[in-house]
């Protein structure tokens, strides 16, 4: 059995970026999808979000792909969340998303981070991080 450590940083927005994740059922919703990913045998270290978008930290496992991963994640939260009726639209991740890898020892710094999004987005809104973040770890060229 490999015993490995892969730390992500993983974000993406709702579809549209439209702001579906009331803060009504918004962590029920966090909630549902690290008790999912924990069924499968993933690991959400710290999730957390705003109206349009999450963050995670996860631990990647070593048989499994980061598509596959977000795609399980993302495909069986949006079903879960329509199920309940929280909205009155359906609701839908984005498809694209981010993901960074951080060492062990930057780890309380990303969970800082992720526990204080409503703060964060106060000042800076989800366009001007998600266009900096893409800039800052060089996916734009």
């Amino acid at each position: 059995m490999p015993y490995t450590r892969n730390w992500l940083h993983l974000i993406w927005s709702t579809k549209n970026r439209q702001p579906l994740l009331a803060k009504s059922f918004r962590q029920k919703a966090f909630y549902h999808m690290r008790e999912n990913a924990q069924s499968k045998g993933f690991y959400i270290d710290h999730i957390n979000g705003t109206a349009n978008h999450v963050h995670l930290l996860i631990s990647l496992p070593a048989k499994v792909s980061l598509s596959d991963w977000v795609r399980l994640v993302k495909g069986e939260s949006s079903n879960w969340i329509n199920k309940q009726d929280f909205i009155k639209i359906r609701f839908g991740w984005q498809e694209e998303y981010i993901g960074i890898s951080y060492n062990e020892s930057d780890l309380n710094i990303v969970r800082e981070y992720i526990r204080n999004q409503e703060e964060h987005h106060k000042l800076q809104s989800f366009e001007e991080e998600y266009q900096l973040l893409l800039e800052k770890y060089g996916f734009l060229v």
